[in-house]
């Protein structure tokens, strides 16, 4: 298979590129850099472009004949797209929808997209399956909504097939291969709560410690990394079997409060972690823990890697190799 991976030198995009190097794949990765690492990708091929130049897509996608494309290009912070919602309905939706155009010229059906649980908004119900009405209630997850609606709608006009896999919490890392969690700003709360193990900050913040959950913390449902490249495969091999366009949460249906994460990240690390106790944050629910079963039944999909001490284990291993390559030189990123 040859496949095009866009966003592929960010954190699951680089990820990605390596488990599809190590199915034989053929891979070629465009990525703008705005937020990837020209190192993340290895030997793949990369083409330093943006989604939003339809010239470079249709020499791209008219020299080479992709069997399908995958996308983790999208900007990702809730709290910037409330701020700048423009760059975010620009970069997640336009430029997707740039992409889709794309495709269909150059003959191109197959699409693996990278959604997420924020399209839920907040719940009416936990476990979230697929079936709970989408209501999200930020410009990041409207941006990801919308493209889900496209996709659809593409698939009846045009027969653009399409599988979206909406993330929970993507956490972990494939230290061995230098890959880790390395955005700047860095916003998701393993890697925070391990960079105050390793002394890179201060404290971690918990948000909230009065909600209706056994310790009072938040409970969210945190998926490795390398799950999610096994479930893209199935995804990828779905579609190229023609089985059809589908729509998947992805979690491992279990909750972690913050508090727990806290508390393991304390006895995987061994180290000690300074805690600031701060008040809620508008828009946060208590729970958000997702349904996978029909990723389990449709796709065969089955995390290896579910218990959270493995999750924390694995991003420990990338935060001190991260670490002591910083203290070396600076100035030489690792993959991300």
């Amino acid at each position: 298979m040859k496949i095009l991976v866009v966003g592929g030198a960010g954190y699951i995009g680089s990820h990605m590129v390596s488990a599809l190097r190590r199915a034989d794949c053929q891979v070629v990765v465009l990525d703008d850099l705005s937020g990837g690492h020209r190192d993340a990708v290895g030997d793949a091929r990369l083409l330093v472009g943006s989604l939003a130049d339809r010239a470079l897509l249709d020499r791209l996608l008219g020299d080479q004949r992709f069997d399908a494309v995958m996308h983790f290009a999208s900007f990702i912070q809730v709290g910037e797209s409330v701020r700048a919602p423009a760059v975010y309905y620009r970069n997640n939706l336009i430029n997707t929808l740039n992409l889709l155009d794309a495709m269909l010229a150059h003959g191109v059906k197959h699409f693996v997209f990278s959604s997420t649980a924020a399209i839920f908004g907040e719940p009416e119900l936990t476990p979230i399956d697929e079936g709970h009405r989408s209501a999200p209630i930020n410009p990041y997850g409207r941006s990801k909504w919308m493209v889900e609606q496209i996709l659809a709608d593409y698939e009846k006009a045009y027969g653009l097939q399409s599988v979206c896999l909406r993330y929970f919490n993507a956490a972990g890392a494939d230290a061995d291969a230098g890959l880790g969690e390395r955005h700047d700003p860095e916003t998701h709360l393993i890697p925070l709560v391990l960079q105050a193990a390793a002394g890179r900050r201060e404290a971690i913040s918990i948000f909230g410690s009065d909600y209706e959950t056994p310790d009072g913390t938040c409970i969210r449902d945190y998926i490795h990394v390398m799950d999610l490249c096994d479930a893209h495969l199935l995804a990828l091999r779905h579609l190229l079997s023609g089985k059809g366009s589908a729509r998947y949460n992805l979690g491992n249906g279990l909750g972690y409060s913050v508090q727990q994460v806290i508390d393991t990240a304390r006895a995987v690390t061994g180290r000690d972690i300074a805690v600031r106790r701060e008040a809620r944050r508008s828009g946060d629910p208590a729970r958000l823990v997702a349904d996978s079963e029909r990723a389990r039944s449709e796709l065969g999909w089955r995390p290896q890697r579910a218990e959270l001490e493995r999750i924390i284990a694995d991003a420990w291993s990338w935060e001190q190799r991260r670490h002591a390559a910083d203290a070396v030189d600076p100035a030489v990123p690792l993959a991300a």
